[in-house]
């Protein structure tokens, strides 16, 4: 689901360490075809930590501080996306997922946690479908598996996307960045395609996230975890879309104790 630049700028506030424009810890890793930009922080089991739809690493200025005390936290800037760049015309879920596998691979990491947000929730679903071996536990927050609108909390949300989408199809985006925003838009408003037998495959925990007020259906999120074999359910009460940043202290806490429970 798209992750709106309005949604983060909201959530904005300053921050000691610049994650995403830290260049002491920043590189850029060879993967299937692109660059991926990624920063480390910490020590311990690793973590990968993904982000929604025209974000970037920093939604996770809340939950590294926190995380890293204990893990080895991967931020990844996703193609297309904050420091990574992907020029093909389109894009796929299923090809960000196969990044991030192949992204532990070239840092020799056989498997890790996964945390992943709205966009990025998808991502971590489709690498447990995809690449089961890469995925100790994820946590997906936020996250939709059909573009239609039943994934939608707001009845007006899916009409609003469509209209755009009727008013643009056809426009000619001259500048690169143009580009890009609406390939972005595409994504979302054709995938992702997950199919519930596809859910059934997963076999590593699971932790399916959504706020109260999210802009996900509830129904939508509780038919994803109830096809996840043994997966766990929480909608975080007072929340929006913005889980991990608006409810921070009891997320990075519930969170954490999915991860550790045996």
């Amino acid at each position: 689901m798209a992750l709106i630049p309005q949604l983060l700028s909201v959530f904005s506030f300053a921050q000691k360490t610049p994650y995403g424009k830290n260049e002491a810890v920043g590189k850029y890793y060879n993967v299937n075809g692109i660059k991926l930009y990624v920063e480390e922080y910490g020590h311990g089991e690793p973590l990968l930590m993904i982000h929604g739809n025209g974000g970037d690493m920093s939604a996770f200025s809340e939950n590294v501080p926190y995380f890293s005390k204990k893990y080895r936290v991967i931020l990844v800037d996703s193609r297309s996306q904050g420091k990574s760049v992907d020029t093909n015309h389109a894009i796929t879920f299923e090809q960000m997922a196969d990044d991030f596998a192949a992204l532990l691979n070239a840092m020799h990491i056989p498997k890790a946690y996964v945390l992943g947000w709205s966009d990025g929730g998808i991502n971590a679903i489709l690498m447990a479908i995809r690449h089961p071996g890469k995925v100790l536990k994820f946590a997906s927050t936020g996250a939709n598996i059909t573009p239609d609108a039943s994934s939608y909390a707001d009845p007006t949300g899916w009409p609003n996307s469509k209209k755009y989408y009727e008013q643009n199809k056809n426009k000619q985006w001259r500048t690169a960045a143009e580009k890009n925003a609406w390939k972005m838009f595409m994504l979302d408003w054709e995938q992702p395609n997950i199919k519930l037998t596809d859910l059934h495959k997963i076999k590593c925990p699971a932790y399916i996230i959504a706020g109260e007020h999210d802009v996900i259906a509830d129904k939508h999120t509780r038919l994803i975890q109830a096809n996840i074999p043994g997966s766990k359910l929480w909608i975080v009460k007072g929340s929006g879309h913005g889980t991990l940043i608006e409810k921070a202290a009891e997320f990075n806490k519930r969170v954490d104790a999915f991860f550790e429970t045996k």
